[in-house]
């Protein structure tokens, strides 16, 4: 098993900036990708950024150049970033900490980020 959890998220105003982290533990051998998804009111879930154990990284079209995903890969814990930049109303969402290990996805507890003045 896998437990995600997360924190950093918050109010901002547009323009801002919130970084959220995500804390992997349990068995995290072999975790491949990483990733954070979000879901607004109303809305299907969507992939924000993605990065696998080698690096490579993934984007949705609407974050691009504005948020950045990374990872640190510790003794018992990996740790997966998000740093959200130039923040607009329209990111307003539950964001959700994702893992996939041997074809399995498991899931954080969501937390809330609020863009708004």
């Amino acid at each position: 098993q896998v437990q995600l959890v997360e924190s950093g998220g918050g109010l901002v105003q547009p323009g801002g900036s919130l970084r959220l982290s995500c804390a992997a533990s349990g068995t995290i051998l072999s975790i491949n990708a990483m990733g954070w998804y979000r879901q607004a009111p109303g809305k299907e879930r969507e992939l924000v950024a993605v990065i696998t154990s080698g690096g490579t990284t993934n984007y949705a079209d609407s974050v691009k150049g504005r948020f950045t995903v990374s990872r640190d890969n510790l003794r018992n814990l990996i740790y997966l970033h998000l740093q959200m930049n130039s923040l607009k109303p329209e990111d307003t969402a539950v964001y959700y900490c994702n893992a996939v290990r041997f074809a399995l996805n498991y899931w954080g507890q969501g937390t809330q980020v609020t863009v708004s003045s």
